[in-house]
């Protein structure tokens, strides 16, 4: 595509592009239908970031609304088990089981945190949540190291699903299930020789789990468990990721999802105005599809939904014209972050 053609975003586009993933899945994502819920999560909340939620009628808005909940499972009917409980990705999924096989049929922490924040963009009131059965779901996923599995029917275990096992503490209101001072620790232990965040201990850092590691300890209030040295050294290392967009570990090509990842790890350590912000622009407006909507990891490549909504949070966090902004540790609009802020005080007055 010529740069001359990028200069500005395609609003239009970006939006129609979300719309067709709410109401088709093609062939190239249909290996992802066990996890449609993410793909309708990037497509939902990339709307809102557009702006343009009202494009969802809302007839939409309510069949969405209740897909969604058709995916909670929840507490066991003979013994009350609520271990299974959080939302499954998908109804392919959502089958009868033999009873042998019903330990199958449990919650997902990322299917779990990216349900809710979708209920949350089309405004409900999450009054059909089962919240006690959601963070005890939340808590028998994390294990003696402090970081979670993503579900109970075995997965793995990383700095990933300790981001989302946070989140949906934090929109529950409710930490009971998930263990602050062991979460912590893991993040500290995961600090590289680099002051970078890794999956686990002694991993090689990366700009994602950077991020799902600083939001967490933002959600929990524990960013004064790191030294002023550490800080220092995840600012720079965070910095030294811009080539013009940003790469997720050094020696990598730029991608445009860092620009979230990493803009929103600078963004909480408010640090990213140390960060070039039209060269980070430049590079993610030249990988837009101006004609079909969309963007793409690399310039010249196919779009994608994840690649779209992170380059749209990315260039929300630089300021971009027309864009709502994005709270950086739930990866939602301002809009969306308060009316949770609603739900809280309303769940707070009912105690």
């Amino acid at each position: 595509m010529n740069n001359d053609e990028n200069k500005d975003m395609s609003h239009r586009q970006h939006a129609k592009y979300f719309m067709r993933f709410l109401n088709i899945l093609p062939s190239t994502l249909s290996s992802h239908d066990t996890t449609r819920v993410t793909i309708a999560y990037f497509s939902v909340c990339g709307l809102d970031v557009l702006g343009s939620i009202s494009s969802i009628s809302l007839d939409l808005s309510s069949r969405i609304i209740e897909w969604i909940y058709s995916l909670q499972v929840h507490p066991n009917e003979e013994n009350g088990d609520m271990s299974i409980c959080g939302f499954q990705g998908s109804s392919t999924v959502n089958i009868p089981l033999d009873p042998a096989n019903n330990h199958y049929r449990c919650g997902h922490l990322a299917m779990t945190y990216t349900g809710l924040c979708m209920l949350l963009t089309l405004g409900d009131d999450l009054s059909r949540i089962n919240r006690k059965a959601l963070v005890e779901g939340v808590k028998v996923l994390q294990r003696e190291e402090g970081n979670f599995s993503a579900t109970l029917s075995g997965c793995e275990s990383d700095m990933r699903f300790v981001y989302c096992a946070a989140c949906v503490s934090y929109i529950l209101d409710d930490w009971s299930g998930f263990n602050i001072e062991k979460a912590t620790d893991y993040i500290i232990k995961s600090i590289s020789y680099d002051y970078g965040i890794a999956q686990c201990p002694e991993l090689e850092s990366h700009g994602g789990t950077t991020y799902c590691a600083l939001a967490t300890l933002a959600l929990s209030d524990q960013l004064d468990k790191l030294s002023q040295e550490q800080v220092e050294g995840l600012k720079r290392w965070l910095v030294f990721r811009q080539v013009d967009g940003f790469q997720g570990r050094p020696n990598k090509p730029v991608d445009t999802c860092y620009s979230f990842w990493v803009g929103a790890s600078l963004k909480i350590l408010d640090t990213l105005h140390m960060t070039n912000y039209g060269s980070n622009r430049r590079y993610v407006i030249d990988t837009q599809d101006v004609v079909v909507g969309g963007f793409s990891k690399w310039p010249d490549t196919s779009t994608d939904p994840m690649h779209t909504y992170l380059g749209l949070a990315g260039l929300s966090l630089i300021g971009e014209n027309g864009l709502l902004e994005i709270v950086p540790t739930l990866n939602i609009t301002r809009r969306a972050y308060e009316h949770l802020k609603t739900l809280h005080k309303r769940w707070s007055d009912e105690c």
